[in-house]
């Protein structure tokens, strides 16, 4: 799982910086906004997924947002993987309550909305079976909407 996290963060940053290259290129044409730069990469590697994306809810609040949700479950993971049931309800409960950021498709709530119920599920478990279950569940989610989106890494 941590690995898992680190390649898609990784993919991302992957994406950022090699958009900020072509366009620190001289004789390139207007300088693109960073959410105008994303939606082409992410357009570039899967297609399909074009639909789903618009300029205006990928910008760097969501990307930070999301660095944020891959973080939280990335603690709990860790807590779960100590045996700490108690401290994997910490960022559980972040996950299943936190202010989210606006923009998102209503396509992709879908995701969110099963991301905060295992999150939930992981605050109510009674022992480390049912909460990696439930986390498990939290990372299905994210994985579903970031190949939704043409974010997806194996």
């Amino acid at each position: 799982m941590k690995l898992h996290m680190l390649l898609v963060i990784g993919f991302i940053v992957g994406i950022v910086g090699c958009a900020e290259k072509e366009q620190a290129a001289p004789g390139e044409g207007d300088e693109m906004e960073p959410a105008e730069r994303a939606a082409t990469e992410m357009s570039a590697v899967q297609p399909e997924a074009a639909a789903a994306q618009t300029k205006d809810w990928i910008n760097s609040d969501f990307m930070d947002h999301m660095h944020v949700h891959a973080e939280q479950l990335d603690d709990l993971n860790f807590a779960l993987a100590d045996g700490d049931l108690e401290a994997a309800a910490m960022p559980a409960y972040w996950l299943s309550r936190h202010k989210t950021v606006g923009g998102l498709p209503s396509d992709l709530q879908q995701f969110v909305i099963r991301m905060r119920e295992a999150a939930r599920a992981v605050e109510d478990a009674d022992d480390l079976m049912a909460a990696g279950a439930a986390a498990q569940q939290i990372s299905e989610q994210c994985q579903g909407c970031h190949a939704a989106v043409g974010v997806a890494s194996e």
